[in-house]
């Protein structure tokens, strides 16, 4: 095999197939067809691939994604010989309580390992949001003289993601964008857990990919590294177009049952294992037993490996010396730095906060000066800008032909466009935010879930917050989509009350390097209230307040987030004209107000006070946490309706007088 590296050699394929299955096998659980038949594909990719066991993070090597993450074993398998920090006693406890070797790929916690895929198909995307995020980059830093960005993004599938959705989304998107840098290697082998897939996938996969603008190719045998060495050099030599190399490849292969989908998820057995050492020729009985000829050649190819890395340092410091200016901003933009005195709300944004406005207007307002201020920041939405108001005014549009613009635009592909920018997040360099209704986060959901899971700083603009959506009716008012955000471990979710607390939601978002936040808005104007603001940081706050002189403590707590807050404004204030002691807590954040100290807890909501109203037009699904057995929720039980907003609000008990009436209840 000349063209490939000495490492790239049947002895070391069979080392990873048997070292995957025999980890599975003591597992007792896992996925042995993927590993077997994708472990040539695999091999040829990374013995060619520019990246450097000895540092995973290395910002300029090559990306590798297993879209296919059940195929985790083989992944393993080769973090372990080609010299990553995963050990044979790794290898050992696959699937096992804290090991390195989770069921399927997790990042930032298995060196190595880019990002997470686990549902198939998001992988495809998070792909696409890496190319996309070196093309910028490249677009950004590169000069003449020096390419500091010089990378490329591969993705090894197989027939399931392609049948999801949001792999077709992503594909294309990626052809539009005509991301010259993105290779995917699909395994293709006509298996899925049901059968043959001829039942249920019969299209012309590489016809598709080339109506979506890609460059095809196919290689026949999936065990003949050669070919598929020599497609990935004729992938690389196209720059306009992502690319496909089909790759024909036999689930299994090697194993007593292979070609069925009996190999595809559950252990061959130490039969099937003995009777595939003997088809394939491997006579080595020991387990996990990696034979000393590819130990020696992973040893010179790691070396190689670590030479390109010192090359790169070389590029890095000429250009550090030519172009400093240029070299601190790559600095910066890859440790997430931000402005002194960022948080300080009145010096960043005084000049918004005036008059009444929708949160998504005041969100407008507030990202045009982010936009200035933090030029590492970029998204886009699903073709709503002009209802979302996502767009940076000053910042261009990313096309093929203006790789240097920082609006992108997705589509309507809410869910590619999520697994994108947990893309861009785990590549670096970038902070991404994404766009669309509040209500079509039920399509984005599964890459927000793992964007939480990963602990990646996505930011989420969602707009049009609740049945104030009005006339568009129940499709599109949300109800549930605040509970169900809320319910994901790690996910901040801000839905600010006017201007002020907005912009400290955006500070908030912005601050945050170790998880997703979304920025849940109005659409119907809110007006500025009095003593709101940097409160907002620390996720609820006393905004007004009342005192009994005879208790010591407010008779009543009244809580609300988002528009609603300024109802129960408002009613405290009718409230006290009847002899009534409330207090108004704005609750922006109940995941921020959770990570609160006790005391801070206790200083705003006290446990003396039971009397506990909360209102927010949405279901009530976490508010009790807060009222206890004593209090009440006003909010949306059912479903919305197509009408006013204004009509909706009092028809649904959004109103002042409800409010009082029901403060008189509890008291």
């Amino acid at each position: 095999m000349s063209n490939l590296p000495p490492i790239a050699n049947q002895t070391t394929v069979n080392t990873l197939r048997f070292l995957s299955v025999e980890a599975i096998q003591k597992a007792k659980s896992g996925h042995p067809g993927l590993p077997m038949g994708a472990a040539p594909m695999a091999l040829a990719l990374w013995s060619t691939m520019k990246h450097n066991p000895a540092n995973p993070d290395w910002k300029d090597r090559d990306r590798f994604i297993l879209s296919a993450g059940h195929g985790s074993a083989l992944l393993y398998s080769m973090l372990h010989v080609f010299g990553y920090d995963m050990t044979i006693e790794d290898l050992k406890a696959f699937r096992q309580y804290n090991s390195k070797t989770a069921g399927h790929p997790e990042y930032d916690h298995t060196p190595g390992v880019e990002i997470t895929t686990g549902p198939l198909g998001q992988g495809i995307a998070n792909a696409v949001g890496m190319a996309w995020a070196e093309n910028y980059l490249a677009a950004r830093f590169n000069k003449p003289e020096v390419k500091l960005v010089d990378h490329y993004t591969y993705a090894l599938c197989g027939d399931g993601c392609l049948q999801e959705g949001v792999a077709l989304e992503a594909i294309s998107l990626a052809g539009t964008l005509k991301l010259g840098k993105l290779v995917l290697l699909y395994d293709s082998n006509n298996i899925t857990i049901e059968g043959n897939t001829e039942i249920s996938f019969t299209e012309d996969v590489r016809g598709k990919f080339v109506a979506c603008d890609w460059h095809v190719q196919y290689v026949e045998d999936g065990n003949d590294m050669e070919a598929i060495a020599k497609a990935l050099e004729a992938a690389k030599a196209v720059t306009d177009k992502p690319s496909l190399i089909e790759i024909k490849t036999v689930i299994g292969f090697g194993a007593p049952k292979q070609g069925t989908a009996a190999v595809h998820g559950s252990p061959l057995g130490d039969e099937g294992i003995a009777e595939a050492k003997a088809t394939l020729g491997w006579p080595h009985g020991e387990s996990f037993y990696v034979p000393q000829e590819v130990k020696d050649a992973a040893a010179k190819w790691q070396a190689a490996a670590k030479e390109s890395e010192t090359a790169w340092q070389g590029k890095a410091a000429q250009y550090k010396n030519i172009f400093p200016a240029d070299w601190q901003a790559w600095e910066d933009w890859h440790s997430n730095k931000l402005p002194e005195n960022f948080c300080n709300l009145e010096a960043n944004f005084g000049e918004l906060f005036e008059g009444a406005i929708a949160t998504r207007a005041s969100s407008e307002k507030v990202l045009q000066i982010l936009s200035k201020k933090v030029p590492q920041l970029i998204g886009g939405s699903a073709d709503l800008a002009p209802s979302t108001l996502s767009l940076m005014k000053d910042r261009g549009s990313y096309s093929a032909a203006t790789p240097t613009g920082s609006n992108l635009h997705f589509g309507i592909r809410e869910h590619a466009m999520t697994a994108i920018a947990n893309g861009f997040a785990a590549h670096g360099g970038l902070r991404p935010y994404v766009a669309g209704f509040f209500v079509f986060c039920d399509y984005m959901k599964p890459a927000m879930r793992l964007a939480a899971l990963m602990g990646l700083p996505a930011i989420y603009i969602m707009t049009h917050d609740s049945i104030g959506v009005g006339e568009d009716g129940p499709t599109h008012q949300p109800i549930e989509q605040l509970a169900a955000l809320r319910s994901i471990p790690g996910f901040w979710v801000y839905r600010p009350a006017d201007t002020r607390e907005t912009a400290a939601s955006w500070i908030m978002a912005l601050s945050r390097n170790d998880g997703p936040t979304a920025l849940v808005l109005s659409r119907q104007n809110l007006p500025l209230l009095p003593g709101s603001g940097e409160g907002a940081y620390k996720g609820a706050y006393v905004l007004v307040d009342g005192v009994n002189p005879a208790t010591g403590e407010p008779d009543v707590l009244l809580m609300a987030s988002g528009s609603e807050v300024e109802l129960i404004y408002n009613a405290q204030a009718v409230l006290k004209e009847q002899g009534v002691h409330a207090r108004v807590i704005s609750v922006p954040s109940m995941e921020v107000f959770e990570s609160q100290c006790c005391e801070y807890k206790e200083s705003v909501m006290p446990k003396a006070v039971r009397a506990r109203l909360a209102v927010e037009a949405a279901s009530p699904f976490g508010w009790h946490k807060y009222t206890g057995l004593d209090g009440a929720v006003i909010s949306v039980e059912g479903f919305g309706a197509s009408a006013p907003a204004g009509e909706l609000f009092k028809a649904y008990g959004f109103t002042v007088d409800n409010v009082v009436a029901k403060t008189k209840e509890l008291l």
